[in-house]
C-alpha cells in the first residue's frame, strides 16, 4: 500500500453527468462496447509517471461535488487527423468507481493535479447506498453543517 501523501492524482469535472449513477451507466455502456474506459484531454500531465508510479486515479467531480475516483491504469497517445497538431492524451481508466466523502469543489477548465493529502476518502462500502445525495452532502458540508 503506497502513502497517502506519496499519490498524486487528478481531478476533472464530469461534465453532463447529474449524478454517481450517470458516470456508470456511461462507463458500462462503454464497456459493453468492447472498448477500454478512457477521458481524452488536450493535455499530458507532465507527471503522468508520477501518477502512475504512485497509483494515482482520477477524481470525478459532479454537480458541484468531488463524488468519486477511478483509479488511472495508463496513458496514451491519440492522433489528430492533422499531423501537424501535437496528440491529445487518453487517461486509461480501471473500471471500478469508488464513491468518496463528497467535498464540495468549484467548477474550473481542464484538470488540475490532487496530492493524496487533499483527496477526499473512499466512502465505506456499507455507507454506500445509506447516504444523501452527494450534492447534499456536498452543501451541507459548504454551509458548516456536516
Amino acid at each position: 500500500m503506497t502513502d497517502k501523501a506519496a499519490v498524486l492524482n487528478i481531478r476533472k469535472l464530469c461534465v453532463g453527468a447529474e449524478s454517481l449513477d450517470d458516470l456508470r451507466d456511461w462507463q458500462a455502456r462503454r464497456l459493453q462496447s468492447g472498448g477500454p474506459l478512457w477521458h481524452r484531454t488536450r493535455t499530458w500531465p507532465r507527471r503522468h509517471s508520477e501518477i502512475i508510479k504512485t497509483g494515482g486515479s482520477l477524481y470525478w467531480i459532479i454537480k458541484g461535488a468531488m463524488a468519486c475516483r477511478q483509479p488511472i491504469t495508463g496513458f496514451e497517445a491519440e492522433s489528430h487527423e492533422d499531423p501537424n497538431e501535437k496528440p491529445y492524451c487518453r487517461i486509461i481508466l480501471a473500471p471500478e468507481l469508488i464513491p468518496t466523502d463528497p467535498w464540495p469543489h468549484r467548477p474550473f477548465q481542464g484538470w488540475r493535479y490532487l496530492p493524496g493529502t487533499e483527496a477526499p476518502p473512499d466512502l465505506p462500502e456499507s455507507a454506500n447506498g445509506d447516504n444523501l445525495p452527494p450534492e447534499l452532502t456536498a452543501e451541507l458540508r459548504a454551509l458548516g453543517i456536516w
